[in-house]
């Protein structure tokens, strides 16, 4: 009877790097994370980019390809379906109310609440759907959010680049409570979003 053992996360990283796919991999779930997961994506950039960081660079470009591109869809749904079908999606991503104040901020400050909230931790389902609702100039919103996105991907890279070691040795101590961490939170979300 074979034997189930768990892998270390080193490995699983390893295997996925050397995979043909990885990058196609991480566009998908940068996509994912944009328009549906609202579990960082850092979460996977930052312990790939500590173990293999000659590829940090190219880790944080596919990552913010995948989220521009799923960043332009939310434009277009908010763009082409909000009348018919608003309640359910801002219901869905979010709020009415977060999306109310995120459109009265949109038209308060423009370019700087959409750059804001790329750069912030935050779900950005909302501003996708609140600019194309406004009818926000599309080319400065993918500029905004190509500057908020690029400024936390770049920037992490950059952190591995400077940290190195130390940060990564610092993860392998903690990964698997971590990593137990993320599969719980997100655990949480699924009961939530399918309870309400």
């Amino acid at each position: 009877m074979p034997r189930f053992h768990t892998t270390s996360a080193k490995d699983w990283l390893d295997r996925l790097d050397r995979s043909r796919h990885a990058l196609t991999l991480l566009f998908a779930l940068s996509m994912l994370e944009t328009l549906l997961i609202p579990i960082p994506i850092e979460v996977i950039l930052i312990p790939w980019m500590l173990c293999h960081p000659k590829r940090r660079w190219t880790i944080a470009a596919v990552a913010l390809a995948g989220n521009l591109t799923a960043a332009s869809l939310g434009y277009l749904l908010g763009a082409s379906v909000m009348e018919q079908w608003g309640d359910q999606l801002i219901g869905f991503f979010g709020s009415q109310e977060s999306y109310e104040a995120f459109r009265s901020r949109l038209q308060e400050e423009g370019f700087m609440a959409v750059l804001t909230i790329g750069l912030v931790p935050l779900p950005f389902q909302i501003a996708m759907l609140g600019a194309g609702a406004s009818s926000y100039p599309f080319p400065l919103f993918l500029l905004a959010a190509m500057l908020g996105r690029g400024i936390r991907y770049f920037g992490l890279a950059a952190l591995v680049a400077i940290t190195g070691d130390a940060a990564l040795r610092l993860w392998q101590r903690h990964s698997r409570s971590l990593g137990v961490l993320g599969l719980a939170l997100f655990g949480l979300w699924i009961w939530y979003e399918v309870a309400n």
